[in-house]
């Protein structure tokens, strides 16, 4: 059954009382982390980041001196919230320059009601990655995006290679896995490495022909990118301009390692990128685009 990060968020608070929240609230200069970012701190575990490092450390510090002290300390609020006005600089060995505000508060059921509500917009408007294929590359690069700010889906037409998905990865079984690719949601990014080329070819073709999507592409090598642009433009009425938006070999080539989980990695840093520039060029004049870094 697919966890969403709302539902681990939803389990974090419900199962780990009492707990408190470390929010970003106000910077200057560079920092780890934009305004807004949080954390959730229990006693003996932590949920989220504020950016790691000796500023994260005096966060949760001070988060768990509120959790297992009634009375007050300095800096700290008698209704349960404190901040921590912490200077980037060597005398905590760090060195971005800037300065972080951290507001502490405990969560009482009305901010935890609050936060899994937040969670839940910005759920509700990432984007999509659609990958088509479970096999060995197809498993690893599921993992691998699976722990970036977006929705993963992967298709499959054979059922055992979906049995070992990760838990936040949706999965959809299909004989036609080209009508997914036709009825994605704009914005999708599309990763096409099935068992069969013929398959990829078809798939690749109704993602190809739509103008909305965030990135397409292909595993293979530069024959097969080849042999498809000769089947795409005679047999399934393709143009140049459509083909040029294909990227295959997906992840590039400038790293000569074939291993599955290094083509994943490559491979997820270059969707994300492509995410991102489609967010921004999307938004430009209207919002701020989407954040990698917040998924808001």
């Amino acid at each position: 059954m697919m966890t969403s990060k709302v539902q681990s968020l939803e389990d974090f608070l419900a199962g780990r009382r009492p707990v408190a929240l470390a929010e970003v609230s106000g910077t200057r200069g560079s920092t780890p982390r934009e305004k807004g970012a949080f954390m959730l701190v229990s006693r003996a575990a932590i949920f989220g980041t504020i950016g790691g490092g000796q500023l994260e450390y005096m966060a949760i510090d001070k988060a768990r001196q509120m959790l297992g002290a009634p009375e007050t300390g300095p800096g700290e609020k008698a209704d349960g919230c404190a901040t921590l006005d912490v200077p980037l600089g060597p005398e905590i060995g760090q060195c971005c320059g800037g300065r972080v505000e951290v507001t502490i508060r405990l969560v009482d059921p009305a901010l935890a009601a609050e936060l899994v509500a937040a969670a839940r917009a910005v759920e509700a408007h990432l984007p999509y990655v659609y990958i088509f294929g479970g096999g060995h590359v197809g498993q690893s690069l599921a993992s691998a995006v699976a722990l970036l700010p977006v929705r993963v889906i992967v298709i499959e037409t054979r059922a055992e290679a979906l049995e070992a998905m990760p838990e936040s990865v949706e999965t959809r079984l299909t004989p036609m896995p080209e009508v997914e690719a036709r009825n994605a949601p704009a914005g999708t990014a599309f990763a096409i490495l099935t068992h069969d080329h013929a398959l990829d070819f078809l798939i690749v073709a109704e993602a190809l022909k739509r103008d909305d999507t965030a990135y397409v592409g292909m595993i293979g090598s530069k024959t097969k990118k080849a042999t498809f642009r000769t089947w795409f433009m005679k047999s399934a009425d393709g143009s140049q301009v459509q083909f040029g938006r294909l990227v295959s070999p997906i992840g590039g080539d400038a790293v000569k390692d074939k291993r599955p989980q290094v083509i994943a990695a490559l491979a997820a840093a270059e969707i994300m990128t492509a995410l991102v520039t489609h967010a921004a060029a999307s938004n430009a004049g209207h919002q701020a685009p989407y954040d990698a870094a917040t998924g808001g």
